[in-house]
């Protein structure tokens, strides 16, 4: 199933439920197949990992794993709290999305 997802890669988003609610973090990959999400320090697991010849060391190596999108929620920098999206079409022809409570752009 192919699904839209609300945040882009590079969006700053703050988890708004589960274990790292209200940790705020920038999202590195969106998965819209699965309608999820990583972020950059949010759900870290630990993976064991076996040595391999000139690739990678061996040890326990934390990395962030995916959360559902449905989780998070668009910072907004110019409200300071995380807001819901609204699309708006400018001028040009270009669509946008926008901060509901201020109008902020949230695509640069």
């Amino acid at each position: 199933m192919t699904g839209k997802v609300h945040v882009k890669k590079g969006d700053t988003v703050v988890v708004i439920t589960g274990k790292d609610k209200d940790k705020r973090g920038k999202v590195l990959q969106v998965l819209p197949k699965e309608n999820r999400v990583i972020v950059e320090g949010v759900n870290i697991v630990k993976r064991h990992t076996r040595p391999r010849p000139g690739l990678t060391q061996s040890g326990i190596i934390e990395k962030p794993a995916p959360i559902h999108a449905s989780n998070v929620m668009v910072y907004c920098e110019r409200c300071g709290a995380p807001r819901r999206a609204r699309h708006k079409v400018l001028q040009d022809g270009q669509k946008v999305r926008v901060c509901v409570k201020c109008g902020e752009s949230f695509d640069k």
